[in-house]
């Protein structure tokens, strides 16, 4: 299953339908133009309490990933970790 999650993220990258990090996931979700939220499996429980709170909000869906931050960040070609994405 991490195998397709890895494809999916790329794919997703590749199509520029992923929005990297926190606070641009927090911007668009008040926005109301996410479609859904993958966290990272090691995510800051405050971060991802935050996050999930404006989802509900939103009715937009959220998952939690097998892949930590740094694996997130090394498939999206990215020097640091990434713990939030979101699906646009």
């Amino acid at each position: 299953m991490a195998e397709q999650e890895s494809l999916d993220l790329r794919k997703l990258l590749a199509q520029g339908k992923l929005v990297l990090g926190t606070e641009e996931t927090l911007k668009l979700l008040r926005e109301a133009k996410v479609q859904k939220v993958l966290f990272a499996a090691n995510v800051d429980p405050d971060v991802r309490e935050t996050v999930e709170r404006l989802c509900r909000l939103g009715n937009v869906g959220s998952l939690v990933l097998e892949q930590r931050s740094e694996e997130i960040g090394a498939l999206c070609k990215k020097p640091f970790g990434i713990a939030v994405v979101a699906v646009v």
